[in-house]
């Protein structure tokens, strides 16, 4: 039979709603909470961490592109919801294919085989859609496939084995009854708040892959709604915007001003398994703290926000803000090794072995939402840290400037979303 042409397309989607932890947690007393951790299973050795190092290395590569591509915009997006879904790809991928999926994810098949990675998936999928009263968190994945096409029984087993995945029969044919089943369905998964994510369907489709991230958690320690002001917020130079800053001056706060590097670094934890690290440069000094942000830079203000010598009354000026962020991923991943996966030398044969499938389009949306009793982002302020009045050691911390924020599940010690917020009120 000749080869012929069809369309996989690639879909990532993700939500992050209002609410808040990476690696072991403090309570206020500054003593490690590690209950959730022993019931989850994720101490040493445990599938999910064997892919951590490579997840987190991802995430800042495509991260440095996009900041490297948009100067002076939003970033936001779920390197876990990305990876997830190539890693899911992989599966039907063959071949130099697979190797390139597998390899530009950041891991080295030398050391971690095929199964260690889809076992890590699925031991990290499941843990972060445990049930918990105090944090809303899911993560799926969905198969759209042609009722036309002959799926091999394997990947369509392996992808709901390993990724929970769900599967819907789908008539392409019909694009714009196809269109609107696919994006129902991410807007019912994400509560409401991915919508239109796919809007660019034609007959020649034969499957689409969704991957979906949802979380909704509350501030460990709320703001108080009455003492969120106006303020102004610092864009640059030259752009000066209003935004309603929360206020709390009575609350103590794991946090830092680096030593070494032009910033100060801000632990704010959420109820239940997560924690977001809100990252302030200096005046000007953006794309410094930029450049040394690594796997190995995140992993030490951690750990020195684990000290008890840096959990310390603040007084926490905060701004409350909505921001989102819309990729088009397939024009970002060649730049990251992923050189044939939208090509028509892509190998799919995993998937089906009677046509040459094609990855040619792959969308990717995330939103966030910020407010005094959940977060998900934060903003800067003119002088990352001020130290007014020595002799009592009042500390002030003003969020009125573009900062970096990382948002992880603490058992997990996975990021489930990174950004940057240069200007709150676009959304």
């Amino acid at each position: 039979m000749p080869l012929a042409n069809r369309l996989l397309l690639l879909l990532a989607a993700l939500l992050a709603l209002s609410h808040g932890q990476l690696f072991p947690k403090h309570n206020g007393e500054g003593r490690t909470n590690s209950s959730h951790q022993q019931v989850l299973g994720t101490g040493e050795g445990c599938p999910s961490l064997k892919i951590t190092h490579a997840n987190t290395d991802f995430a800042l590569r495509f991260y440095h592109l996009i900041a490297s591509e948009t100067s002076g915009k939003n970033i936001f997006f779920s390197p876990l919801s990305i990876s997830a879904a190539l890693a899911m790809l992989s599966l039907g991928a063959r071949s130099h294919s697979q190797t390139q999926i597998l390899e530009g994810l950041g891991f080295n098949l030398t050391e971690l085989s095929e199964s260690d990675i889809h076992r890590g998936f699925q031991h990290l999928l499941h843990n972060l859609n445990l049930p918990s009263h105090e944090l809303e968190m899911h993560v799926g994945s969905a198969l759209f496939l042609s009722h036309n096409l002959p799926f091999l029984p394997k990947f369509l087993n392996e992808t709901m084995a390993f990724y929970e995945s769900k599967l819907f029969h789908t008539d392409f044919r019909n694009i714009a009854g196809a269109t609107q089943l696919i994006n129902d369905h991410v807007k019912k998964e994400t509560q409401g708040k991915i919508v239109d994510l796919v809007s660019e369907l034609n007959t020649d489709t034969l499957m689409v892959l969704v991957n979906y991230v949802y979380f909704k958690a509350l501030w460990e320690k709320p703001f108080i709604f009455s003492m969120t002001t106006p303020r102004n917020f610092y864009v640059d130079e030259d752009t000066t915007v209003q935004v309603p800053m929360m206020l709390q001056d009575e609350q103590n706060h794991w946090y830092l001003h680096d030593q070494y590097l032009p910033c100060s670094v801000l632990r704010m934890d959420y109820k239940g398994d997560a924690t977001a690290l809100f990252i302030l440069p200096n005046q000007g000094k953006m794309k410094a703290v930029e450049e040394v942000l690594t796997p190995e830079m995140i992993m030490r203000w951690n750990n020195l926000l684990q000290k008890r010598n840096f959990y310390r009354k603040l007084e926490l000026h905060f701004p409350k803000f909505s921001i989102s962020g819309s990729y088009t991923v397939d024009e970002i991943l060649p730049k990251l090794g992923f050189t044939d996966l939208f090509s028509p030398w892509a190998n799919f044969s995993g998937i089906t072995d009677k046509l040459n499938l094609q990855a040619p389009k792959s969308f990717h949306k995330a939103t966030l939402d910020v407010n005094e009793v959940g977060t998900q982002a934060t903003a800067a302020t003119s002088f990352s840290v001020r130290f007014l009045s020595a002799q009592n050691n009042h500390r002030v911390l003003w969020f009125n400037r573009p900062f970096l924020v990382v948002i992880f599940s603490t058992s997990t010690q996975s990021i489930l979303f990174l950004g940057k917020v240069v200007d709150p009120t676009k959304l």
